[in-house]
């Protein structure tokens, strides 16, 4: 395995011969990878290779210790490159070659299609283009909050250049002073559609420049030119040192394969097995050897393990509950504040690097951010108009020993960065998502900004826990309680002052002795004929409902569903027993609580009178209160629902 040095400005001649003879082994391991598997994208991955390899030779990596978390970082953001990235990691000793050409794109195989960290040497899943910068500046950021001298280099594909979080994350590089980043864009100037200037004309000199980069240009065929433009960056020696650097490379599709170069229709097409062999034979290697690993592959089992990609662990001292008294006026967006400034007051520590870390999108006052910044500056990101790179670069800030909270409003924490989430999801980070200004409670900004629809996106997230308080005193706790999950956890509120729920003798419900506990719902009052069944804002309408009907003779309980998922499956079924459920939500209907309600009844095989009341259509703009009341959802209609069930059952 080849690691330079940077005592000399240039390559020596034994070191060119090794990088060459290592292109024409990995070019090999591409070719028959992908022609075995019957897919992939050898193209890029040709026009890719000579970065690879250069990177890999210089980064701090090792393949004994790919998880060492002093080691430099390599992010592959045109994650089709694949075959290239195993072929590379091969190479340097990471894994043998064997299992890569046999299991690339199997069914349960850790060589996937577009590279993951189930692969030792991988450190982020990619794929959907125009996201592996944002992780990589992420990484880049949490190195040096830690102090840490080691540097991230992200390769990318020229056409990914046209997604607009790109632009997005090269701009937040410049602002935190992430000068040990480094990308290196694959300038092959081809993509899918054919010419990348046809399909979306683009001048990267003059927007790398434009957004404060440093630029250098090299042929990324010519391994000398490209040791030295990596030297300069790893030296400091460009025009801005404290800034990132973009290198730019010259390359050609399918470089190596007379037959492939320039030809746009290889970017995601196999070598037939003839192409291939003729292929092989170009390179200076048996064309029949692909026979025989076709014949191997046959019976071959998925063998190659999964490394373990946890996040790194931080330690967090979750502080002492903030208690709101009855008579207290205030919204739970204050209480996620001041539990966010407890977090920090005791985690944060004068002379070390913070452990807890807060992300926004210019909203730091909405959503209550400020006491924050004002404790931990540095640990404070001010992101900007740019929810979908803050989404990606706070999911991997939170896998490098962080503690690390995104806030902004619904429609954008989760309507908008749906696909950022989806991709942390995947990565398995550990992002606490707290949304402000959730449902109609929003009122008069209207439907743009109403998030009614933010659980059946949620819901689809696989590996994100959700938690909707119903009161401070509620927010306090969870966001306690989430500052210690491993996981992803969404935490989500309206944007309305809300009264403290109390119980039947007037102190706070959720009080001092109370502890949250996922997967449990809260009996706020119990009833002998039906329940409501509640979450969030709706939770003070539907105590005033079941106050109208118990004035009407009614024994009706409230259910406060604060933890979505894990479900409370056992206090459903338990308020089943009882009667009729009235499901009552700020959100659509079809994709909300109560369909989450109906599906878990119904495969209790439970029957049980069953109301739904919701958004049938996207609300308007007015006052909350006169929203909710045109919905049927104010106390009055609520506890009228509620009386037709119990008439009607």
């Amino acid at each position: 395995m080849l690691k330079l040095d940077l005592q000399r400005t240039d390559l020596n001649p034994e070191e060119l011969a090794w990088l060459e003879q290592a292109f024409r082994r990995c070019a090999r391991r591409i070719l028959l990878a992908t022609t075995l598997a019957g897919s992939g994208h050898p193209g890029g991955s040709l026009s890719s290779l000579g970065l690879l390899l250069m990177v890999y030779a210089l980064a701090r990596v090792n393949p004994e210790n790919p998880r060492d978390p002093e080691r430099d970082r390599v992010v592959v953001s045109h994650g089709h490159i694949s075959p290239g990235v195993y072929s590379v990691l091969a190479e340097y000793g990471f894994f043998p070659e064997e299992p890569f050409l046999l299991e690339f794109r199997r069914a349960g195989s850790a060589f996937a299609g577009h590279v993951e960290q189930a692969v030792p040497g991988v450190e982020w899943n990619t794929g959907n283009l125009g996201q592996g910068l944002s992780a990589a500046c992420g990484m880049a950021r949490a190195l040096k909050l830690r102090g840490l001298p080691a540097r991230v280099f992200c390769l990318m594909g020229d056409g990914e250049q046209q997604k607009g979080q790109v632009i997005e994350a090269r701009r937040w590089a410049v602002k935190f002073g992430l000068n040990n980043l480094c990308v290196l864009i694959d300038y092959n100037r081809l993509q899918i559609g054919g010419d990348t200037y046809q399909v979306m004309p683009q001048d990267l000199r003059a927007e790398i420049k434009a957004t404060g980069w440093n630029l250098i240009e090299v042929n990324g065929h010519d391994f000398s030119a490209l040791y030295r433009a990596l030297r300069n960056f790893l030296l400091g020696e460009v025009p801005y040192p404290d800034r990132p650097t973009a290198i730019l490379a010259h390359t050609v599709m399918g470089y190596g394969i007379s037959f492939m170069e320039n030809d746009a229709k290889w970017h995601g097409a196999p070598l037939s097995p003839d192409l291939c062999r003729k292929a092989l034979s170009e390179l200076g290697f048996d064309p029949a050897e692909l026979d025989h690993w076709m014949e191997k592959r046959k019976n071959h089992p998925v063998s190659f393990p999964h490394q373990p990609h946890e996040p790194e662990p931080v330690e967090i001292d979750p502080g002492e509950p903030i208690l709101y008294e009855p008579e207290t006026k205030t919204d739970c967006r204050s209480a996620y504040g001041r539990a966010l400034l407890s977090l920090a007051e005791r985690n944060n520590l004068p002379g070390n690097p913070p452990r807890v870390l807060g992300l926004t999108c210019d909203l730091e006052g909405s959503v209550k951010m400020t006491a924050f910044r004002r404790h931990s500056p540095l640990a404070f990101h001010e992101s900007g108009i740019q929810e979908h790179h803050t989404a990606a670069v706070a999911g991997a800030l939170s896998r490098e020993g962080f503690l690390v909270f995104f806030s902004t409003f619904g429609v954008f924490a989760v309507d908008e960065v749906y696909n950022q989430l989806r991709l942390n999801a995947l990565n398995r980070t550990a992002l606490k998502v707290v949304s402000t200004h959730l449902g109609a409670d929003v009122g008069e900004d209207g439907p743009t900004h109403q998030c009614v629809d933010y659980l059946g996106l949620l819901l689809s997230l696989k590996d994100f826990e959700i938690y909707l308080p119903a009161d401070p005193n509620q927010t306090d706790r969870i966001i306690r309680f989430a500052a210690t999950r491993p996981g992803n956890v969404f935490v989500g509120m309206g944007r309305s002052k809300v009264p403290v729920i109390t119980d039947e003798e007037g102190r706070p419900f959720f009080g001092r002795d109370y502890r949250f506990h996922p997967g449990r719902a809260d009996w706020l009052r119990r009833g002998e004929q039906a329940t409501f069944v509640t979450y969030g804002a709706m939770v003070p309408r539907c105590l005033s409902a079941r106050e109208i009907l118990r004035e009407k003779g009614f024994s009706v309980g409230v259910l406060n569903v604060a933890s979505v998922r894990p479900f409370p499956r056992e206090d459903l079924l338990s308020a089943a027993e009882i009667g009729p459920i009235l499901v009552a939500e700020d959100h659509l209907v079809e994709t909300g609580l109560g369909t989450l309600v109906a599906r878990e009844l119904a495969l209790a095989g439970k029957t049980v009178p069953l109301c739904l009341r919701g958004w049938t259509e996207y609300p308007s703009s007015g006052k909350p209160d006169e929203l909710f009341a045109r919905a049927g959802l104010d106390p009055e209609s609520l506890a009228r629902s509620m009386e037709d069930l119990l008439r009607k059952s």
